[in-house]
């Protein structure tokens, strides 16, 4: 085995330091909550009789025995959204492959699962990453009735699977395998896609048109087929050794999707308590586990939310993962995929070209990965170097590819697309934030300009639309957009007005406290800045014609004013109506507790202040 990155070993070794109180208390409520034998043999008769009173004879048999584990089954199922529509039929399948395995399996609960496709500019985009915390105590509700050994959670896209995966850590002693569905077949190419987008922005095509080229994208059963938040989970889950090697990106409705399933709840069954394979969640989310989701994502150019998510995942592990981990691994970590919104390609066209066997096996190879953590498919993160096949009818898992098959999709650790995975931390008098710069050419990553400032994306599209913004170069601050003031939406409609401004010849930029996800794109954008302006960040202090810096390269975001001048300046207060209706006024609650975005946007409790000032 290749020697490890020093880079990679001493973010390692930093965040195991950082994280040992807390971690140490979590795995000591792990250990506490294991019992060998069922869970459901603590229970009273009463309790019990509840638990199986609508299950047919023969599993009320099983259930009232000592002998058989019972699998939860935990699924954000609803027929509307394509990636979650295929989950309709796993239940029963997931039933029944447990019971050829020596177990039983409940249907334990379900989640809610919202798609920020179909919310991205509308008020109920407002609840989306709030959705991801929901959906946590969801699960947690799932599982909360001990009758359960084993977990089998049925969730893909942006904020259900960070959400399934905090809640199951909160049940960390359950062995858990994550079952995804899959990505839809490739459908109109995602740069044909992105340019009709700023056709209509521009005002050369009508809404028939557009409507016509996005069902072309959006058209089956699967997750969407560009590398955004949904495929990134996929990715994460799979690196992080809770999905079955190369379950990732195989397409609903095949033999292998199947057979993939079936196995999944057949190994479920296997790391129960009872076996001699015992592998709860808790142990394979460790930190060298978090380390390799942080690299992966990096290396594969996946979604800037996962900032976010990586760390209220990692915290929930009683484990302190910080941006600057982040940053420092960015500068070490090669750029080893070009997938949309990073090149031409989808998701299909890099799992054929060797997708995750192969860039495990190159970031193996090149030590900026460890090998040395458990899985559910064993211990050794190689395994996941191999790839799922079916046999005459039979699942097995051969070798994968020790090359690319497509160059321009993806390459190997020796010669990558870029020596950085293209993620930087920008700090200056205006806060923290993040840069994507992976799909940021490099002649405009560095913008200094006049501030035009909006409180609202609906804004910025109105001055667009009327003209305003023509011929001048120009950063557009965006703010108000944070957790604490209105839950963070994405602000996808940003960027295909933005790229029709910088195709023009203008120099512009975004600064928002708000998200952009994949979709930031080519232009260059300083996201989720901390401290946002509804709690008196200095965004709040900006004026129209402030002149800005954004230099990713540089890692600077900087307002060209005194801290006399900018200290002097009354903070701005964001306009309340925006946090009525349409559901929003239920998540008040959530709004006056969320932590900020550095540490990962949630409203659950974060490690000790001293875990944290470790580093200082």
């Amino acid at each position: 085995m290749s020697q490890m990155n020093p880079v990679v070993a001493e973010v390692t070794a930093r965040i195991v330091e950082r994280s040992r109180t807390e971690r140490t208390a979590y795995l000591s409520r792990l250990e506490a909550a294991a019992t060998r034998g069922p869970a459901r043999s603590r229970l009273g008769c009463a309790n019990l009789a509840h638990g199986f009173a609508a299950s047919r004879p023969a599993d009320k048999t099983a259930l009232r025995g000592t002998v058989k584990p019972n699998v939860a089954i935990v699924s954000a199922y609803n027929d509307m959204l394509s990636a979650h529509a295929p989950f309709e039929s796993f239940p029963a399948q997931l039933k029944q492959a447990v019971l050829r395995s020596g177990g039983i399996a409940q249907f334990a609960g379900g989640v809610p699962a919202m798609c920020d496709g179909i919310t991205q500019g509308r008020d109920g985009m407002q609840l989306s990453l709030f959705s991801r915390d929901v959906i946590a105590m969801s699960t947690a509700i799932a599982l909360s009735h001990d009758m359960f050994d084993a977990a089998l959670m049925l969730g893909v896209c942006d904020k259900i699977v960070p959400g399934m995966l905090i809640g199951a850590l909160s049940f960390g002693h359950l062995p858990t395998i994550f079952v995804p569905a899959g990505p839809m077949t490739s459908g109109l190419p995602n740069d044909e896609k992105a340019r009709i987008r700023q056709r209509y922005a521009a005002g050369e095509i009508g809404r028939d048109e557009l409507l016509e080229a996005e069902s072309a994208s959006y058209h089956s059963q699967g997750t969407c087929t560009f590398y955004g938040t949904a495929n990134s989970n996929q990715m994460l889950m799979e690196v992080m050794g809770l999905h079955l090697p190369g379950a990732s990106f195989v397409n609903p409705g095949t033999p292998l999707r199947e057979a993939l399933t079936d196995a999944a709840a057949a190994r479920a069954t296997d790391l129960t308590a009872w076996g001699e394979e015992f592998t709860p969640v808790g142990r394979i989310v460790d930190e060298k586990a978090v380390v390799n989701a942080s690299v992966a994502l990096l290396a594969t150019g996946g979604s800037t939310n996962h900032t976010l998510h990586l760390v209220a995942i990692a915290r929930a592990a009683g484990i302190a993962l910080t941006w600057d981990d982040l940053s420092d691994l960015s500068a070490a970590v090669p750029l080893l995929a070009r997938v949309y919104p990073n090149g031409k390609a989808d998701v299909n066209h890099f799992h054929a070209a060797g997708g995750l066997s192969f860039a495990i096996h190159s970031l193996l190879k090149a030590g900026l990965l460890h090998d040395d953590v458990q899985t559910v498919a064993g211990h050794g993160l190689w395994r996941y170097t191999t790839e799922a096949r079916l046999d005459r009818g039979r699942l097995t898992w051969e070798e994968g590819p020790k090359a690319s098959h497509d160059t321009d999709v993806l390459r190997g650790a020796d010669d990558p697309f870029a020596r950085d995975g293209g993620l930087r931390m920008l700090d200056g008098n205006l806060g923290r934030s993040v840069v994507k710069t992976s799909a940021v050419a490099p002649e405009h990553r560095q913008v200094k300009a006049p501030a035009k400032v909006f409180d609202d994306q609906a804004d910025f599209l109105q001055a667009f639309s009327d003209g305003e913004l023509d011929g001048e170069d120009f950063v557009a601050v965006i703010r108000f957009q944070g957790p604490a003031a209105n839950g963070m939406p994405e602000l996808h409609k940003l960027t295909p007005a933005l790229g029709v401004l910088q195709d023009r010849g203008q120099r512009v930029a975004v600064v928002t406290d708000g998200r952009m996800s994949g979709a930031s794109g080519k232009v260059p954008a300083a996201i989720h800045l901390t401290p946002e302006a509804a709690v008196g960040g200095p965004l709040a202090r900006v004026r129209d014609g402030d002149l800005v810096t954004l230099d990713a390269d540089a890692g600077l975001l900087e307002l060209h004013l005194s801290s006399y001048d900018l200290e002097a300046r009354v903070a701005e207060l964001p306009d309340d109506s925006r946090v009525f209706g349409t559901g929003r006024e239920l998540f008040e609650p959530f709004r006056s507790a969320v932590g900020p975005a550095d540490q990962g946007a949630t409203v659950f409790p974060t490690p000790t202040t001293e875990t944290e000032t470790i580093d200082d």
